[in-house]
């Protein structure tokens, strides 16, 4: 998320590449059409009316840089999701590059994602989304050796309720430990471990703009989602009804679809 030392160029860089040309335009606008017409008694402020047209393009280049560098970010961070292959593949990544993943397989299911982007103290929030009016707080761990044990879980869920989310969600490359788990039941408090999430990324990549997966459980209850499907041997995967007398109600529809329509109820 955006420190308070960032600035704007920093900010331009981590939004869409559009918002930079809009930011662009708009102030190349103001300063060649809009300010100059203005009038006021303060000397130095109608020095910098005057000046106005000769200053804007220049700002306006400077506003428009970042977007190619934030296009290219967006393209690289598809790659990222698209090439992988297996739990290993993800565990090899750096904790940079599996906070993007986590990240990008959020955003590809229509979640409007915020990324701690600097390398600071961050609260133990990693990834902050937002959908339906809903705050959701994550945390990632790509631990190769230990469990991720109970005062991650309990810090977090520490965290979640000063911070007045909805939830907070855990995800590692790993395990994590049984106290851990014992925690999070009955707490709005997801946590993934490296077989869901290898078989969740796998979900995501297939289903990209075809129907819209979920890609937490909901609140550690009991659904099949990661099953294997049993009329194709694909994976089972927790999706939200767009349409129809179910519209909004979780189903569970298989991976690789439109190929395969197996559903059942979730």
């Amino acid at each position: 998320m955006a420190r308070k030392n960032e600035g704007w160029f920093d900010l331009l860089v981590v939004l869409p590449w559009w918002v930079s040309v809009i930011v662009s335009l708009f102030v190349y606008i103001m300063g060649t059409s809009v300010i100059p017409n203005m009038a006021t008694d303060n000397i130095i402020i109608q020095s910098f009316f005057t000046a106005s047209p000769t200053i804007a393009p220049f700002l306006a280049f400077f506003l428009l840089i970042p977007a190619p560098i934030s296009a290219f970010n967006s393209w690289r961070k598809r790659k990222l999701l698209d090439d992988q292959k297996s739990i290993q593949t993800i565990r090899d990544l750096s904790w940079r590059e599996f906070e993007e993943l986590v990240a990008e397989a959020y955003r590809r299911q229509g979640y409007t994602v915020i990324e701690n982007t600097t390398a600071g103290a961050d609260g133990g929030i990693d990834v902050k989304l937002m959908k339906d009016g809903h705050t959701h707080l994550v945390q990632c761990k790509n631990w190769k050796t230990s469990k991720v044990g109970v005062k991650v879980v309990r810090e977090m869920y520490g965290v979640m309720v000063a911070k007045h989310a909805y939830s907070a969600i855990i995800i590692v490359s790993g395990t994590f430990t049984q106290e851990a788990k014992n925690f999070a039941v009955g707490k709005p408090v997801d946590l993934i471990n490296g077989s869901q999430l290898e078989k969740l990324i796998a979900s995501v990549q297939a289903s990209y703009d075809k129907v819209t997966p979920v890609l937490t459980q909901s609140f550690n209850n009991d659904s099949k989602q990661g099953e294997i499907c049993p009329r194709c041997n694909g994976t089972l995967t927790l999706r939200i009804a767009k349409k129809g007398k179910n519209a909004g109600g979780q189903f569970l529809g298989c991976s690789t679809y439109p190929k395969c329509r197996y559903t059942q109820d979730a």
